[in-house]
């Protein structure tokens, strides 16, 4: 299994697709009415896509999943471009901080991140923090999940793609439980040729998770919660060509 997907659910997917995408220099994959989809790339480390599926209203929920971006020596020209592309100041209480905390065109809370030293090779997208009941659990799951493997950081446990390059997966406790709302961005990971669906969701139960059973049809995914309660996805394995 590998982590291959960032999900955003958007109410206009391709106004908040082009905005990610000149943000992280993404490279187009789909353009479709109701998906959009950018392809980031880390050199020698990971790639992930960015991809923005249509939801019919602004999500509403407490934010438990946000991006922090790579600022740096130049934070403050980071700001500055980020809000020419279309971003926002935002106050959510954050106070005196050395980062600075913007929107998205949709009003996705996202951070441009001060100098610090386990940032470096990360890429355009510093961070990834995940609000987690237990980060220790979570660890351990998203370790075993996707492959990535400890790294220094700030957080309680911080994970990295075994290249060392590439985003912080950042475990960091929760300021409440998960509600019923769904997380407006989540994970995807992907199957490896060979690998059995069945004892993947084994595996998940085993460690915390639990298959969801939302009613979208058949789909070639199946959709999850990890022990936190945050949702992600396991999707099918890719058929040779």
């Amino acid at each position: 299994m590998f982590l291959e997907n960032l999900v955003f659910d958007a109410v206009d997917p391709q106004r908040l697709g082009k905005f990610w995408e000149a943000v992280v220099g993404g490279e187009r994959l789909t353009d479709d009415d109701g998906i959009y989809e950018t392809r980031m790339t880390v050199d020698d480390g990971p790639v992930l896509d960015l991809c923005f599926q249509r939801v019919p209203e602004p999500a509403s929920e407490p934010l438990r999943f946000h991006l922090d971006l790579h600022g740096g020596a130049r934070q403050a020209e980071e700001v500055e471009r980020l809000i020419s592309l279309g971003a926002s100041q935002l106050d959510i209480g954050q106070g005196d901080v050395p980062w600075v905390v913007l929107a998205d065109p949709e009003g996705n809370p996202c951070c441009v991140m001060e100098e610090r030293a386990v940032y470096t090779e990360t890429g355009p997208i510093a961070a990834l923090p995940l609000d987690c009941a237990d980060p220790n659990v979570s660890a351990d799951f998203w370790a075993w999940l996707t492959g990535w493997a400890e790294a220094p950081g700030i957080a309680p446990r911080t994970l990295r793609h075994l290249s060392g390059r590439g985003p912080l997966l950042e475990m960091c406790p929760e300021v409440q439980s998960k509600g019923p709302g769904k997380n407006r961005l989540h994970l995807d990971v992907r199957l490896e040729p060979g690998e059995d669906p069945d004892e993947v969701a084994a595996g998940i139960a085993e460690r915390g998770g639990q298959e969801l059973h939302p009613d979208w049809g058949d789909m070639p995914w199946r959709t999850y919660a990890d022990p936190s309660g945050n949702e992600f996805c396991i999707l099918s394995a890719r058929t040779a060509t």
